[in-house]
């Protein structure tokens, strides 16, 4: 049933317009930086913390790295686990580059595997390291993206192997609830386009476990065809919730319902037809009943808006772009939707960025999806930082996780210097990491965006990749839990 206009306001003047959920969901509600309560156009000569200033917050300043690639508080360490061009694969291949998205699960005999994506775009002779073509394990021959399984046993053994290969430009996607991982192409390449062979846009699934499930590998066309960011499932109500990445017009948030009498679990998405359950995008709308056209308009911390769900006319987007289906006030738009994460019985969605194809510009939003209540609230919202060079500011959220030790972890995908940073349950940010890895000159200094933030599943190690060349990297040290 949707939530209609006279519904949401009848429960926005039951509950107030700052609905307040519990948990970490509030993590970022008035991080340094974030527009607590001023307006978006305000901020561009407002003071702007340091991220490592607050008291007894965080884990303090951040150690420059005599090996040059990260740079950490005082008694943290890490390791490279993979790093392309210079690790191989069981196979003896070389370890493909681009590492994006990632997500670790249990493995055998207290092993944690984790699934790596690899944002590898069109033809295979084009990259240098393309995941390899294993054998029955290829969508299209001809692309040179896909997935690969670490498996990093106790004593630091590691190995590597492919879970998919022959996608394209896979970027982010979401770990199910039953182990598996929902990987997602940023691409709307059809066959015959940019050398490609079939048609692309789609999630697939891949098995860490069971490497013979990952055979044979088909698209959960039913998720529909478009620029792919990420994915999370509702684990009681079995709907998927998906990001997109695109612009020209703003892409979507869209929801998957499964058809009556599907039940998740190992599998299962492969038996669905393209046609099955329904594929919709949001429609929001604010307390008094005004139809909000992109999500940039917001620009206080707190806002929240109503959703309503529109049904995709066609999920395969066989002559149009899904998002180019809708007309004007139809549903509502974001740019650069990608990070999610399901937590606290919503999910978690971020808008990285808005400039000038946005109603109104900003370095970052973070908001937090109930499908309880049918509501969208903004949890953060990061003004346009006037120095990207400059160390302490954050800007460009992208990939997110829940710290088992409170807050949000987030990998950031801005300009200039890149972290990962922590947000407590009261907001206040800190520095984990910074990439020390040079990838431009020393006139001008370039530093890869950070990707795949995810903790093992005992909550001792943070796991995250430097994108390019394509690192990942083990950190421990000692974490606690962070004061409010």
């Amino acid at each position: 049933m949707s939530l209609t206009r006279r519904d949401f306001t009848r429960q926005s003047a039951v509950t107030g317009a700052g609905i307040a959920l519990a948990g970490s969901v509030g993590a970022l509600a008035s991080a340094p930086n974030a527009l607590a309560a001023t307006d978006a156009e305000d901020t561009a000569d407002a003071p702007r913390e340091q991220a490592a200033g607050h008291h007894g917050v965080g884990y303090g300043p951040l150690l420059p790295d005599p090996a040059g690639i990260l740079a950490l508080p005082a008694g943290f360490r890490y390791r490279v686990v993979t790093y392309s061009g210079r690790t191989k694969l069981e196979s003896g291949e070389i370890t493909p580059s681009n590492h994006d998205g990632t997500a670790a699960f249990c493995g055998p005999r207290g092993a944690t595997l984790l699934v790596n994506n690899h944002e590898l775009k069109g033809p295979r002779a084009g990259w240098q390291y393309p995941v390899p073509l294993t054998e029955g394990h290829v969508y299209d021959p001809a692309a040179a993206g896909g997935c690969t399984v670490v498996e990093v046993r106790p004593g630091g053994h590691v190995a590597e192997w492919v879970g998919i290969a022959g996608t394209s430009t896979n970027c982010a996607g979401g770990a199910t609830p039953w182990g598996t991982w929902l990987s997602g192409e940023e691409t709307e390449d059809k066959a015959g386009q940019n050398g490609m062979t079939e048609d692309h846009g789609y999630i697939f699934e891949v098995d860490p476990a069971d490497r013979r499930a990952n055979r044979d590998p088909r698209p959960v066309k039913a998720f529909g065809r478009y620029a792919h960011e990420a994915v999370v499932i509702d684990p009681k109500h079995g709907h998927a919730y998906l990001t997109e990445d695109a612009s020209g017009p703003n892409g979507l948030l869209y929801r998957w319902t499964p058809p009556a009498g599907f039940r998740h679990g190992r599998g299962q998405l492969r038996t669905l037809a393209a046609d099955a359950g329904v594929l919709q995008a949001f429609k929001c709308f604010d307390s008094g009943g005004k139809f909000v056209d992109d999500l940039s308009r917001a620009t206080k911390i707190g806002t929240v808006y109503g959703v309503d769900w529109v049904d995709v006319p066609d999920r395969d987007a066989k002559s149009v772009s899904v998002r180019k289906q809708f007309a004007a006030g139809q549903v509502t738009r974001a740019r650069k939707l990608e990070g999610m994460w399901w937590g606290d019985g919503g999910a978690y969605v971020v808008s990285s960025y808005a400039r000038d194809e946005s109603p109104v510009q900003h370095d970052g939003a973070v908001w937090f999806y109930d499908p309880k209540r049918r509501t969208l609230t903004l949890k953060v919202l990061l003004g346009v930082n006037p120095d990207p060079s400059a160390d302490g500011a954050f800007d460009g959220p992208d990939n997110i996780t829940v710290s088992p030790y409170g807050g949000l972890v987030i990998a950031e995908d801005g300009e200039g210097v890149q972290h990962l940073f922590g947000a407590t349950d009261s907001g206040r940010t800190y520095p984990i990491a910074r990439n020390e890895l040079n990838i431009g000159t020393a006139d001008k200094p370039e530093y890869s965006e950070f990707t795949g933030v995810t903790f093992s599943p005992d909550g001792h190690t943070l796991y995250a990749n430097i994108q390019t060349p394509g690192i990942m990297l083990a950190i421990t040290g000692p974490w606690k839990r962070q004061k409010r």
